[in-house]
């Protein structure tokens, strides 16, 4: 089975209202969980890899494993490169067989980060992949990348229009308050910079740092246009707390599949949760 490039995922998902949920995936038991979970739910599904996953696991081990999992489903699957910083790394995803990549040039000035987002693009629409790009810098820390609170800006909406007008991206990941890792407090979403973003901007809106962002704040994103959601936190606190829980009632324990076999049941509970709330149940 091939996967699928996020753009169709996403048509589908604008044209019915609700959002893909990508989820971050650095071992087998964390990619089975997330196409089991989705194959339950009867939900399309993006298994997305960070450069930190790929240092961690290796490029082709998660393909290989991506691959696998998504040939024992009859659910959409894609397979997404999460913050790409650099075009070279942009091409070995490309090459070992992703559907689709993020070039995040956040952090450079608007047009070097256009320029940089026109490259990939030329390199990924003529083999049908996707991409996505961000516009505005999201706080906290994804694996290498790190954004302080001093750092991070809002998307500015006229940018984003722009942004998009020049670079022709398949989407778009804003920043509207949310962070990267885990939230100190309750985080605020800017829902009305939202809405002029959506109204300035026709392409699928991204929401990153989404774990720890409560339910209601979510299901409004969507509702004003966020069409792939990114999860990783808290698959990682579901993952780890069960593995820990495990330990701690069985300390002389060595069995790893005794931990990580309920660590992976965990984790299936809270992507369907996830899933179910970003309205993609069923629509596989």
């Amino acid at each position: 089975m091939s996967f699928v490039p996020i753009d169709d995922l996403l048509k589908d998902a604008e044209t019915h209202g609700y959002a893909v949920g990508a989820f971050n995936c650095n071992n087998m038991e964390i990619v089975q969980a997330i196409v089991q979970a989705a194959e339950i739910e009867k939900s399309p599904v993006i298994l997305q890899a960070s450069q930190g996953a790929i240092k961690y696991a290796g490029i082709n081990f998660i393909v290989a494993m991506a691959r696998e999992a998504a040939s024992s489903v009859k659910i959409p699957v894609a397979l997404h490169l999460d913050h790409g910083t650099g075009f070279d790394q942009i091409l070995w995803c490309i090459r070992s067989g992703f559907s689709s990549v993020m070039i995040d040039g956040s952090k450079l000035p608007l047009e070097e980060n256009i320029a940089l987002t026109r490259k990939v693009i030329e390199c990924a629409y003529p083999l049908g992949l996707s991409v996505e790009a961000e516009l505005g810098k999201i706080g906290g820390t994804e694996d290498d990348i790190t954004v302080s609170e001093k750092e991070a800006t809002f998307t500015d909406p006229e940018e984003a229009r722009y942004f998009v007008e020049k670079t022709q991206v398949g989407s778009l990941a804003v920043a509207i308050g949310t962070a990267h890792g885990q939230y100190r407090g309750e985080p605020k979403l800017d829902f009305e910079r939202l809405k002029k973003i959506r109204s300035l901007v026709k392409v699928p809106i991204v929401l990153h740092g989404s774990s720890g962002v409560p339910d209601d704040a979510i299901a409004e994103a969507i509702s004003l246009g966020v069409r792939k959601v990114n999860i990783d936190t808290n698959i990682r606190e579901a993952f780890v707390m069960a593995a820990r829980s495990i330990l701690d009632n069985n300390p002389r324990e060595i069995d790893p599949r005794k931990m990580l076999g309920p660590a992976r049941e965990a984790a299936i509970e809270i992507i369907r949760e996830k899933i179910r709330l970003f309205g993609s149940s069923g629509k596989a």
